[in-house]
């Protein structure tokens, strides 16, 4: 009988674990002892590693022949083997190989590298554009083609669920769909951060007053995990990113959720987003535009006479002061400055320092990050 439930079980036990498996999200994560890069997820990454792994066969050759050359002139060339060791000091043939040899290396690792730095940097006809701000010590993240709608993203210290991970949760996810060029501009509003996701082969810094442009495509559903990579002062260590790949359905219902709760009308969003694509601007050049009362083939000296008042009509015009008359007093040339431009400029005074809210982030943030 005994025998008999044994297969039974490990058949159940085998079934349960293929199913967790397959019901579990996948994590673009760094794996207790794992060596080498996250699973790539994107093509950038993906071309990353292939290039990782083409330098690591250069280097593992060339270190293994200095080694082996290091240690044939250890043994042939010691006092024993050797006891007249030679004068020699020049060789021009020696001279040109190890010359030539090092620049033929650097040219064909030269070559694909700059190939996948142009690659990494063109951003190709994005479908989706992912708005970045970082800072002191949380990331906010805008949707421009959605509407324009963000939030905040800060670090979870309590409240785990038991999927997320310590000093990696955080409250509100990046959602992007599959398979879709996402591009990302990236400012930071007080210090430099650095917006890092290793397993889309992404990281780029976020300047004060520069924007800075990057783009990925994730190639696999599931929850990848970033950090700063950019010192920004105590809190660096605490301010994590976590980007959830779903797919553009699941992703269309999170678009049509987070316009409810910003009040965006997406009819508006869609009239917006078509018109701008169907406008057609033109510019009229500056040259081409003529006075209308300028005649075509007048000389100059023509057309400044038919500018002069007839003298008949002096005598009507006499005693009316002239709308655009010129000063001639030497005392008015000095004209007084405006009022608008001798007061402060209201809305640069009220503009300041993006600060938490006390729902978002209180006074005392800094004591609720789990620095222990």
């Amino acid at each position: 009988m005994k025998k008999s439930l044994f297969p039974a079980a490990l058949f159940a036990f085998i079934t349960a674990a293929f199913r967790a498996s397959a019901d579990s999200v996948y994590e673009g994560i760094a794996k207790p002892w794992q060596l080498g890069f996250q699973t790539p997820a994107s093509p950038v990454m993906e071309k990353l590693f292939e290039m990782h792994n083409f330098l690591l066969v250069v280097i593992t050759v060339i270190t293994i022949f200095v080694l082996i050359l290091l240690t044939y002139i250890c043994i042939r060339f010691r006092r024993k083997a050797n006891p007249v060791p030679s004068k020699t000091t020049h060789n021009t043939k020696i001279e040109i190989i190890w010359t030539v040899i090092p620049v033929l290396i650097l040219v064909v690792i030269a070559i694909p590298s700059l190939r996948l730095h142009y690659y990494m940097q063109k951003v190709v006809d994005p479908e989706l554009t992912l708005k970045v701000v970082g800072y002191q010590w949380y990331w906010h993240y805008e949707y421009p083609d959605q509407g324009g709608f963000g939030y905040d993203s800060y670090i979870k210290k309590t409240g785990l669920a038991p999927d997320e991970h310590r000093l990696l949760a955080v409250d509100n996810h990046v959602v992007v769909p599959v398979d879709t060029k996402v591009r990302v501009l990236l400012t930071g509003a007080d210090v430099i951060h650095s917006w890092a996701m290793p397993a889309f082969g992404v990281k780029r810094d976020a300047v004060p007053g520069r924007l800075n442009e990057t783009w990925f495509e994730a190639t696999k559903l599931g929850r990848f995990y970033g950090q700063c990579s950019e010192l920004c002062g105590v809190g660096h260590g605490f301010m994590p990113i976590v980007v959830d790949v779903v797919s553009k359905d699941d992703f269309k219902a999170w678009v049509k959720k987070k316009q409810d709760e910003a009040g965006i009308d997406p009819n508006a969003v869609a009239k917006a987003k078509a018109g701008a694509e169907n406008a057609t601007p033109v510019v009229k050049p500056v040259s081409a535009e003529k006075p209308a009362n300028a005649a075509e083939g007048t000389p100059p000296s023509a057309k400044k006479e038919e500018a002069k008042p007839a003298p008949d009509a002096k005598a009507e015009i006499q005693g009316k002061e002239p709308v655009n008359s010129e000063v001639k007093s030497p005392a008015s040339k000095a004209v007084a400055p405006k009022a608008e431009e001798n007061q402060p400029d209201a809305a640069a005074g009220e503009k300041k320092r993006r600060i938490c809210t006390a729902a978002s982030c209180p006074l005392n943030y800094l004591d609720t990050l789990p620095f222990n």
